[in-house]
């Protein structure tokens, strides 16, 4: 029997490496392949895992033999999954393998930008020593608002339960979430009493711009926003509007609408240079689930779904 091919297309946890070839397979392992090369190495290929490389259906139609699809990550929108799934492959991703990083670093963002640490820090490098104008604003006794309460929704719902605050949950597609510590709720209700809303929404047709300037205006008590998910689940210049007239009182977000800093356009230099600006706004490039336990529990889940 020939050895079945996987093409590993992404920086993988050596795990994912060494259990593939210990399955019988054949790996093949180039995270740095163009998609000429990738469409050559797929003419093969029994499995195909990626991050955030694009699959679509001219490179699907490269790959006669192909069975299985594999992300390394959340959200598979980069992935043309109705189409290879006519094709017979089948798509995994593999979210709740990096979910409690995300929720992490959704914390941390939050502490920093509340306690003005990454404000203060840079300022005590510039030899400024300001106490009364960095003096911080707790968590405990705040309303958090989580929209979209999947893998990494409700890992920010567990990270929140110990600071002494009431969390709102919605969720358009999951029902009969609600517990001790969340209460589920209606969007409009979340908008209206939330200190801080939190964004943990898949990028679809349908949550593209989800929050835009409507929104940003039903949004009651001038909250902290914070983003984890995906940067077009934002409308950066709605955002940016809503920023400059005070309805918020500040941003977190790990994610942009643009993430190629080199290919911005002229309105998009000029948003990240004011969102920049900001001592209310804190950004980090897209990092929030890339921990290093993340990188071996996401391995791990995949392998669960394709292999065993």
């Amino acid at each position: 029997m020939p050895t079945k091919k996987v093409i590993v297309a992404a920086n993988a946890h050596v795990y994912l490496i060494d259990s593939l070839i210990e399955k019988g397979f054949d790996v093949i392992s180039v995270p740095n392949a163009t998609d000429t090369e990738l469409a050559t190495l797929l003419t093969d290929a029994h499995g195909l895992i990626v991050t955030t490389r694009v699959i679509h259906s001219n490179m699907i139609d490269q790959a006669p033999l192909l069975k299985w699809i594999g992300r390394l990550g959340s959200g598979m929108e980069l992935i043309d999954v109705a189409y290879a799934n006519t094709k017979g492959i089948q798509c995994y991703s593999s979210p709740e393998g990096n979910s409690n990083a995300v929720a992490e670093h959704a914390i941390g963002m939050l502490l920093s930008l509340l306690h003005r640490i990454n404000v203060s820090n840079e300022e005590i490098k510039d030899g400024k020593w300001n106490r009364e104008a960095n003096r911080g604003t707790e968590l405990a006794g705040k309303t958090v608002g989580i929209i979209g309460f999947g893998n990494t929704g409700s890992n920010f719902a567990k990270c929140l339960a110990s600071f002494e605050v009431s969390i709102l949950a919605y969720d358009k597609y999951k029902k009969g979430f609600g517990n001790q510590q969340v209460k589920e709720t209606d969007l409009q209700t979340l908008l209206k009493e939330a200190d801080i809303i939190s964004f943990h929404l898949p990028l679809s047709a349908e949550t593209k711009h989800f929050c835009d300037e409507s929104l940003l205006q039903q949004m009651n008590k001038q909250p902290w926003l914070l983003n984890t998910s995906r940067g077009e689940v934002i409308d950066t210049k709605a955002l940016v509007l809503a920023l400059q007239k005070g309805r918020l009182k500040g941003a977190c977000l790990d994610v942009l609408e643009n993430e190629k800093i080199d290919s911005l356009s002229v309105q998009q230099t000029q948003e990240l240079e004011f969102l920049n600006s900001r001592s209310d706004v804190l950004l980090t490039p897209h990092i929030a689930g890339y921990s290093q336990e993340a990188l071996y529990k996401m391995a791990k889940v995949l392998l669960e779904k394709i292999i065993f």
